[in-house]
């Protein structure tokens, strides 16, 4: 799959990198030249009619926001009061939407969610709210007022509600109108309401930010799944007790210091690339596609491509790469880097790139386990 070759983003990216992100807002007027929306609001109102798709229409009606979750029906669509669809992972679904991805190709891949679009008929929004993500949102058909105001956080009052995260009070600070091709970057925690002027459409490049909880979860799983079960608390040349029951200041240093002993002994990190490149939606991998894919893969195909859905990524040891693929790892040599970059740069290995793989045993391996994993598809 190519990208675009107009598709490029008119930002000094060191510079954003420094100033903004995630500490504050930015509005890149015409961030993309000659911006052509790779999905109409038509086809996107199609695609949330089926099963496989996750939607949802927001409306404001008599001063309540209503949430439906889709699949939806033709009927669903006619509405009298203002109204946003929102079709959520729709690069999944549409190459060329995936490829907007690569506009911010300067921020770690492992970092990229998924591209959600939006359809709203003119004053329609779905509410002043904030998020705990980074966003990049890219004006796609039609012009979309954003407001911007306050830093929340988890002790911000919203409305009730629900499913809806409504601020009750929204601070309203700056305003920027969008246009074709203009983008506002968010950073988590600001406020943020946006409404339709006219039927428009927004590409949301959203980033998952793994929540501490979790990756301390699985730290700890991946540290007692290696640690020796009969290794004890221990605490020779014991001071005498002086007061009945207590556990001393003393009793707890020694605590302390087994315990960071024990953290010390953690080296291997794969539980990180295992969590952050978990995809979304689970994907099981049909044994006679499977099949196929690996007799097309030796005899016909004349590439290979990465999955629009594919959360890939790489991790460089002492003893070679680890390939973190939809939530597994597989250590392989380093002498398999370069398909891998090659595959996360370009997501693409053409017919001279394939055929050199082929011909090597442990990059057919490699090749199989992307397979396996549903990263990769045979061209």
């Amino acid at each position: 799959m190519a990208v675009q070759a107009d598709l490029e983003l008119n930002l000094d990216k060191e510079q954003f990198l420094a100033r903004f992100w995630q500490q504050k807002p930015l509005l890149i007027k015409q961030a993309v030249s000659h911006f052509k929306p790779p999905i109409s609001r038509h086809e996107l109102a199609g695609l949330a009619l089926e099963d496989e798709v996750e939607s949802r229409i927001i409306e404001h009606r008599d001063g309540e926001w209503l949430l439906q979750h889709g699949p939806f029906r033709t009927a669903d669509y006619q509405r009298g009061n203002p109204w946003t669809l929102l079709v959520q992972a729709v690069d999944h679904h549409i190459l060329e939407v995936a490829e907007l991805r690569k506009l911010v190709d300067f921020i770690p891949q492992w970092r990229v969610d998924d591209v959600m679009v939006s359809y709203a008929t003119d004053g329609g929004s779905v509410g002043p709210h904030y998020d705990n993500y980074d966003v990049f949102l890219l004006q796609g058909e039609g012009q979309r007022l954003w407001k911007t105001g306050q830093l929340c956080d988890e002790t911000t009052p919203l409305l009730p509600h629900e499913d809806l995260r409504i601020l009750s009070l929204f601070e309203c600070e700056t305003e920027y109108l969008l246009e074709t091709g203009d983008i506002l970057y968010l950073p988590p925690g600001v406020a943020h309401w946006g409404i339709a002027h006219g039927e428009c459409t927004t590409f949301s490049i959203g980033f998952r930010a793994p929540r501490v909880n979790d990756m301390l979860s699985r730290f700890v799983d991946a540290l007692l799944a290696g640690l020796e079960p009969d290794l004890f608390y221990r605490d020779a040349r014991l001071e005498s007790v002086t007061r009945a029951g207590e556990i001393r200041p003393r009793d707890l240093e020694r605590v302390q210091a087994q315990v960071e002993a024990a953290l010390d002994q953690a080296r291997d990190s794969d539980w990180f690339g295992e969590l952050v490149t978990e995809p979304r939606y689970v994907q099981t991998a049909d044994d006679d596609d499977l099949a196929q894919a690996r007799i097309l893969l030796q005899t016909e195909g004349e590439s290979v491509a990465l999955s629009p859905e594919a959360k890939l990524a790489w991790q460089q040891n002492a003893e070679g790469i680890v390939v973190f693929a939809n939530g597994e790892s597989r250590r392989f040599s380093s002498t398999q880097m370069d398909m891998v970059i090659a595959l996360c740069a370009d997501w693409v290995l053409d017919e001279a790139a394939l055929g050199a793989a082929l011909g090597n045993e442990e990059s057919r391996a490699l090749l199989d386990y992307l397979l396996e994993t549903g990263c990769i598809y045979v061209q």
